[in-house]
């Protein structure tokens, strides 16, 4: 049975797990999943940390999920389309569904510590658009990378 609460001695023994995007190596950050030890399953809520001179993620936009940040301690700079803002502790970024390319990037002298939550569809399309790449996932299959140029967008009528 998941629990429901835990407990800050509980969330400061988890040891996290270190992610790194497939896509970008310096894209470097430990991970606890808060929602995942309480067993939810339609959101993420993860308590990341990143290191200075790391990427959060991959510069990406999501088409369907939504995301959202809250920066509890350390500074970064939030690339969000083509703009670059510095944002620090106590700063919520959103990032809607549809919406523009983002990423962090720790550029300061310590930790970064954030709240990331985002929802958990069984179907996305995201972009990477710095690697001109597209991934579908969609539940029970495999996950599908593709060049952007090489997609075609046949005229198959309607179902």
């Amino acid at each position: 049975m998941p629990k429901n609460i835990l407990r800050e001695s509980e969330i400061q023994a988890q040891q996290g797990v270190e992610k790194i995007h497939f896509l970008n190596p310096n894209s470097r950050r430990i991970n606890k999943s808060l929602g995942d030890f309480c067993g939810l399953q339609n959101i993420g809520f993860h308590l990341i940390e990143i290191e200075p001179g790391c990427d959060s993620t991959e510069y990406h936009k999501h088409y369907h999920e939504e995301e959202c940040v809250y920066i509890l301690a350390g500074e970064a700079l939030a690339t969000i389309g083509d703009q670059i803002t510095e944002v620090k502790a106590g700063d919520f970024i959103a990032y809607p569904a549809g919406g523009e390319a983002h990423k962090l990037h720790n550029h300061g002298s310590s930790t970064l510590r954030c709240i990331v939550v985002g929802q958990r569809l069984a179907h996305d399309v995201t972009d990477y658009p710095a690697q001109n790449k597209r991934l579908f996932r969609q539940q029970g299959l495999a996950w599908n990378l593709v060049d952007i140029d090489a997609i075609s967008e046949p005229n198959a009528g309607k179902k």
